[in-house]
């Protein structure tokens, strides 16, 4: 009874001080061309510009999303304690927050409590279902921090070099490529193993991405270029350990989660070592620092399910100074570039009865959510279902603009290690070599141009 009390009384304070702040954020007009998110698109661009909830949420809605807030900010402690036990362990960090900052984008460190590159790991092959296989021992993800007590899997080390470079026009720009190892292994791996870095991606709109019918995404893959435009994306599909099926990937950065639910589970059992009824096997079973206590599943279905539905509701930020003549002229140059061919502008969400606010939306996510070959520079090199080792998911942009306002400096593509946009748009390769080599060749004022328009989003 003492938890539950506390939680309310939580609950109640955060719900009281949202709808007080709500006042600053207005909802959207649905026929004003600023709305990314359609009807639940919010006029928002201050450093809390994606922490806002759906405009059209009410009623016990509303609460729901506020408590799933609350606990996404919770911190996890070891057992035994009276509430928010559970962590560990081996875990990365202690609350969803940590990672996701304001809701936004990571830092692309590691080792420290504000750490949000996570280091994915596997041996060559496929599993069962055609995904990575497990390193024995270590599973599918390096947890480099541990409770007292236990041993971290390894420490992760990242080290860049930089490259002086210039563009066609004597522009000079630099970018810096990482290079990642692991050290302090607490067991030795046995052969050849493959790393992937991943940096915590911005939430919002998640709950719009998953409403987008199945038919919408595949009707616009063309694997065998078939319109001979040099754009071949495919989409990926993967096995949910919840249905026990095999559905199309949404979400992740090579398109390897099927489901926000999922994501979710996944996070608070491989990032926090946190378990629930959808993921109720610890990440350290079966190695030596496995706590053996008989606490499983740790995270209630309530709580579990609160965090899903913040994270399906939060709002997209409207896009800004849409009538810009810059602006517009920069639009059209990235459409000119062909960018829009993987940087999908317009979805219409399915029909929904159940949750009118996801429901028909037309939204502008700028994202096909199909997986695309981005050439050798980008390249991770470890195969996700089908997403081979140079294929990434094309990432949404809406939001864009707001990044270094919301997550200061900011910080771009799947591992963090582009600093700007500039650096972003140059390490394209593969599919999007002549859209990157069109924006490198064009004059400085209209790559200017191409620039405030991506801040615009």
């Amino acid at each position: 009874m003492k938890k539950l009390i506390v939680i309310g009384a939580l609950g109640l304070c955060v719900l009281l001080l949202v709808k007080c702040q709500k006042s600053a954020v207005f909802p959207a007009d649905q026929y004003n061309d600023q709305l990314s998110g359609g009807s639940e698109t919010v006029f928002d661009a201050t450093s809390k510009a994606f922490g806002n909830m759906f405009p059209e949420l009410t009623g016990y809605d509303v609460h729901v999303h506020t408590l799933g807030d609350l606990i996404f900010n919770q911190e996890f402690v070891a057992e035994p304690a009276i509430i928010h036990g559970g962590l560990g362990p081996i875990y990365n960090n202690t609350a969803c927050s940590d990672c996701h900052h304001n809701d936004g984008i990571g830092l692309p460190t590691t080792g420290g409590t504000q750490s949000s590159l996570l280091m994915r790991i596997s041996l060559p092959g496929q599993d069962e279902h055609g995904g990575p296989v497990p390193v024995p021992g270590y599973g599918l993800q390096v947890q480099d921090k541990a409770v007292f007590g236990a041993v971290p899997e390894a420490a992760v080390n990242i080290t860049y070099t930089y490259q002086e470079l210039t563009l066609p026009d004597g522009t000079p720009y630099e970018l810096r490529s990482p290079t990642y190892t692991l050290t302090n292994l607490y067991m030795p791996i046995v052969g050849d193993y493959l790393l992937s870095p991943r940096l915590a991606p911005p939430m919002v709109g998640l709950g719009l991405l998953e409403a987008i019918p199945e038919s919408e995404i595949v009707a616009g893959a063309d694997p065998n270029d078939a319109n001979g435009d040099g754009i071949k994306g495919h989409a990926n599909y993967v096995w949910d350990p919840v249905t026990q099926t095999t559905m199309i990937g949404r979400f992740g950065w090579k398109a390897n989660t099927a489901t926000v639910v999922t994501q979710v589970a996944t996070a608070y059992n491989q990032d926090m070592g946190v378990t629930s009824s959808l993921m109720p096997v610890e990440s350290s079973y079966g190695q030596s620092q496995y706590d053996g206590l008989k606490d499983d599943p740790e995270l209630p279905d309530s709580l579990l399910n609160a965090v899903k539905f913040y994270a399906q509701t939060l709002a997209v930020p409207a896009r800004r100074n849409t009538t810009d003549a810059t602006i517009q002229h920069g639009e059209a140059l990235f459409i000119s570039a062909k960018c829009v061919n993987c940087h999908r502008q317009t979805f219409t969400t399915q029909v929904d009865v159940t949750r009118p606010y996801m429901s028909n939306q037309v939204i502008h996510p700028y994202t096909d959510m199909l997986v695309h070959d981005m050439g050798t520079g980008l390249a991770d090199n470890r195969p996700d279902y089908l997403a081979n080792g140079q294929e990434w998911r094309t990432a949404p942009l809406w939001g864009l603009g707001l990044f270094a306002v919301v997550n200061n400096p900011g910080y771009y593509l799947h591992d963090g290690r582009a600093r700007n946009l500039t650096e972003a748009i140059m390490w394209h390769g593969g599919e999007a070599e002549n859209a990157k080599n069109t924006f490198a060749n064009m004059s400085a004022s209209d790559r200017a141009a191409v620039l405030k328009f991506l801040l615009s989003l």
